[in-house]
């Protein structure tokens, strides 16, 4: 029962935090093996992307019939540093710019802005699935090899 709530802590994490506590607690924390972080990480990311590709939808189409009912059909957009970093990536790199940057800012974030920019919705989630298949392996590998680095300055107990 032990190992089966080390896992499903890790699944659930790896949904929302993929690349900032998921696959870390996987490799450091727990000390899964590869195939086992791979096996999780990549499953959780695909219903993650899934999941949150299809509410992100719903959501915005929610949003945007709310907005026509209350009459505030086009109103002036806000501008933040954040949005504007957002449609700088989408201009330059597109689709791949912005699943790339999904396991930073969380796949429910990614999902949204990838759904938000895209309508078709197994392009974006094929795109969030590849991109969170080489960040897994990439985290890995990293957090493996430099875990006595991290060890030695602290930043892994």
């Amino acid at each position: 029962m032990n190992e089966f709530l080390k896992i499903l802590s890790v699944f659930i994490t790896c949904i929302i935090f993929y690349g900032k506590a998921g696959i870390p607690a996987a490799v450091v924390l727990f000390k899964f093996s590869f195939w086992k972080v791979m096996l999780m990480a990549v499953s959780s990311a695909v219903i993650g992307s899934t999941l949150f590709t299809y509410m992100s939808s719903t959501l915005i189409k929610w949003r945007h019939n709310f907005m026509l009912k209350r009459n505030r059909g086009k109103q002036k957009k806000t501008v933040t540093k954040f949005n504007r970093n957002v449609v700088r990536i989408k201009k330059r790199f597109g689709l791949i710019g912005i699943a790339v940057i999904t396991p930073f800012v969380g796949i429910p974030i990614g999902a949204y802005i990838a759904e938000r920019f895209y309508k078709d919705k197994k392009r974006v989630i094929m795109y969030l699935s590849v991109a969170a298949i080489v960040w897994a392996i990439i985290f890995y590998f990293l957090l493996y090899f430099f875990y006595g680095a991290f060890k030695k300055w602290g930043v892994i107990d």
